[in-house]
């Protein structure tokens, strides 16, 4: 029997960022998901990183679903190559509809709009209506300041250890997809 395709979404930056490693690691995301059979949900840009990530997938074969809303179709330069795209009213209404078409979530560099996905997505998990995984490529030490902030929210009694210790940090492309999917087919085992 062949093993389910299962749905990415990645979170990530809609410009290329400084470091020249999180323009590759992205492309390197995109190749890897497609060739393991994934299919990529993502916010449908063009430009920067969420472009790259999702041209090296479809430059390997593989599916991708965009979800963007249509006052962004213009700023964040809407990719048209994309076959599966889903125009929406808001970003309320993106980051829904992400949540609910992904059986996990891996973000990537990226500013106010990849945090605030990340957020969201923690906070439903925290609240126990998102049991999906969630995993951060933390390119070049990317993420330390926000991996120490989440330290110290829990040292301050703001958020307890087992709410975080889910969270799956690696610096690798290959070895973050290998263990997201891991956690994606326990957690369909547990289902």
């Amino acid at each position: 029997m062949a093993e389910r395709s299962y749905r990415i979404c990645v979170f990530c930056g809609a410009r290329p960022g400084v470091d020249p490693a999180y323009m590759a690691a992205a492309g390197r995301i995109g190749t890897l998901l497609a060739v393991r059979g994934c299919t990529m949900v993502y916010g449908g840009g063009k430009v920067g990183m969420m472009g790259e990530v999702a041209n090296a997938a479809l430059a390997h074969g593989g599916e991708v679903i965009s979800i963007i809303p249509d006052y962004l179709r213009s700023q964040e330069i809407e990719h048209t190559g994309v076959r599966d795209r889903r125009v929406v009213s808001d970003l309320f209404q993106r980051k829904g509809d992400m949540m609910a078409s992904a059986d996990a979530f891996l973000t990537l560099p990226g500013g106010m709009g990849t945090y605030d996905e990340l957020f969201e997505v923690l906070t439903w998990r925290q609240l126990g209506q998102l049991p999906k995984p969630v995993a951060l490529l933390d390119i070049n030490a990317y993420f330390a300041p926000l991996l120490t902030l989440f330290e110290h929210t829990v040292a301050q009694g703001y958020l307890g250890p087992d709410q975080i210790d889910h969270l799956i940090v690696d610096s690798d492309a290959d070895r973050v997809i290998d263990r997201l999917l891991v956690a994606v087919r326990e957690q369909a085992q547990a289902d």
